[in-house]
């Protein structure tokens, strides 16, 4: 269990960590650099889930390796269905993190939404619905990793 305390907004107590896998943590179907050592370490206290409707073909073979849960997307809507997956985990316990267009819905349904500017870009209606804007995948998760660097962008 993640836990802060950030004043002016509130108490977060995130369990879960939904990641989109092609744009935001891997590119060309390969894990960016740096993402393998954080996401195992965030394993210590949150249950991370890879989300992606699988375009390059990696998505269970990735999930293997950082030995995280994968959700595989049907074709069609995948807004919706990475939506509903935050839905079933809670909203409330969810951190997300994405890049895509299809990610926004995700970001905004999160108890916290963090958008990622990675070689893919960032889709502007991540940019609306993101609680944070980060510019690559590795400082985004260091904030998880790195508490204190998160409450001193969220606090008001």
């Amino acid at each position: 269990m993640f836990e802060l305390n950030v004043p002016s907004r509130g108490e977060l107590r995130l369990q879960y960590l939904v990641l989109d896998l092609n744009g935001t943590i891997a590119l060309d179907g390969k894990l960016l650099p740096g993402v393998s050592e954080r996401v195992h370490k965030l394993r210590a206290f949150l249950e991370p889930w890879l989300v992606s409707a699988d375009t390059q073909g990696t998505l269970a073979d990735l999930a293997a390796s950082l030995g995280v849960k994968a959700k595989r997307l049907n074709p069609g809507d995948e807004a919706a269905q990475k939506s509903a997956l935050v839905e079933e985990l809670d909203p409330a316990r969810v951190v997300a993190i994405g890049n895509g267009s299809n990610d926004a819905a995700m970001l905004r349904r999160a108890a916290l939404g963090i958008a990622v500017l990675g070689d893919e870009g960032l889709a502007k209606e991540c940019l609306a619905a993101a609680d944070l804007i980060i510019p690559h995948i590795r400082p985004a998760l260091d904030l998880l990793l790195f508490p204190r660097r998160l409450l001193a962008t969220l606090r008001r």
